[in-house]
């Protein structure tokens, strides 16, 4: 039964470890934490990952990211350059982990292969 409550609702120690990172997110100065949560934000939505070790890596980093920039006094553009969603984009490139797509990748691979097979 503990499995499966883990595979429907994902890990507790992740889902606590994620909460750390956002409110280490949260409690970033102004303009760190604005730029910081709108980036988690798009990562969350476009990276497609569905692998919960992966997710709270990936927002951890995030949230070094942003307080050594705030510590630094970094400029928020010279973090992430004139494109934004460039930088989100090669950011999470760094990060392997399951992602929704996978399944369907899998699904055409193997329509592929059975299409090849009756043509034979």
């Amino acid at each position: 039964m503990t499995d499966w409550i883990g595979k429907v609702t994902g890990s507790f120690e992740q889902k606590r470890q994620y909460k750390r990172h956002a409110a280490r997110i949260d409690g970033l100065p102004e303009p760190y934490d604005v730029a910081a949560k709108a980036l988690v934000r798009y990562l969350n939505y476009s990276s497609g990952l569905t692998d919960g070790a992966t997710l709270v890596t990936m927002v951890g980093d995030m949230a070094d990211l942003w307080e050594r920039a705030a510590v630094d006094g970094t400029p928020v553009r010279e973090v992430v350059g004139d494109d934004p969603v460039d930088f989100a984009e090669t950011f999470v490139r760094a990060y392997t982990g399951r992602q929704w797509i996978d399944k369907e990748r899998a699904r055409l691979t193997r329509s592929i292969d059975t299409a090849e097979r009756r043509q034979q």
